[in-house]
């Protein structure tokens, strides 16, 4: 089986006498047997952490889980840093969560949840950071200030929780650089390896928003005149 490895001079071939096997355990045999240089992230082997997700044929996957196909060209992650091969820096990406203040704010009142309740934002919970759905997006890739899937998913997670006493400045926060942004292109719910639906979350918030008041700000209102080349003109 042959895979060509996005490295720093350009992509490396690699001819690995594996078949049936997982993207994570033919970079494991390459490293040991062939190329000690190579560098990757993994951890949990299970797809649970996060830390194996990379590109192949252009599209994110989770190393550990991914089946290898011959020929499949293996780069890592968009819109991050690249520390070495197929190692990315998170950190940038993580601090979004920071920014969207996404996490829960609550009242000293006490609230009880029922079952219910846990399943509203029961999927959300699910996300394991992977950063697939950053890598994906095509406005984070031209606008490094947009707050991105995962920290808006992370942002309704917290506004539908009925825990939550302060929605509305969660709300105000995410309006620029923030839900008007996204194109709802849902790259990010295809790539997600724990069907999270991030478009389906902002979509979401920005029905949210309108209730609080916000609109698209790419949005002017209409005062009812038209420009001078309007095509309504006095045929007369």
């Amino acid at each position: 089986m042959k895979v060509s490895i996005q490295r720093e001079n350009g992509f490396v071939e690699y001819d690995v006498a594996l078949k049936d096997t997982t993207l994570l355990e033919l970079l494991s045999e390459i490293k040991t047997k062939q190329d000690n240089t190579l560098a990757f992230s993994s951890g949990c082997r299970s797809s649970v952490c996060g830390s194996c997700s990379m590109r192949v044929n252009e599209s994110e996957v989770l190393a550990c889980s991914y089946k290898v196909q011959d020929g499949d060209k293996i780069e890592p992650l968009q819109n991050v840093e690249v520390l070495r091969d197929l190692v990315v820096d998170m950190n940038r990406a993580l601090t979004y969560n920071t920014k969207a203040k996404a996490w829960l704010v609550k009242s000293d009142k006490c609230v009880n949840l029922n079952h219910e309740d846990e399943k509203v934002n029961a999927l959300q919970s699910d996300c394991i950071l992977c950063g697939s759905c950053y890598s994906s997006c095509p406005v984070y890739a031209v606008n490094p200030d947009f707050l991105g899937p995962f920290a808006l998913t992370r942002v309704w997670k917290y506004v539908s929780d009925k825990r939550e006493d302060h929605k509305q400045t969660k709300i105000t926060e995410i309006q620029t650089n923030g839900v008007w942004e996204c194109t709802l292109c849902n790259n990010c719910t295809v790539v997600c390896p724990q069907n999270i639906s991030s478009k389906a979350d902002i979509e979401k918030l920005r029905m949210k928003s309108a209730q609080y008041g916000f609109m698209d700000p790419n949005f002017g209102f209409f005062d009812g005149s038209f420009p001078s080349s309007s095509i309504f003109m006095d045929q007369s």
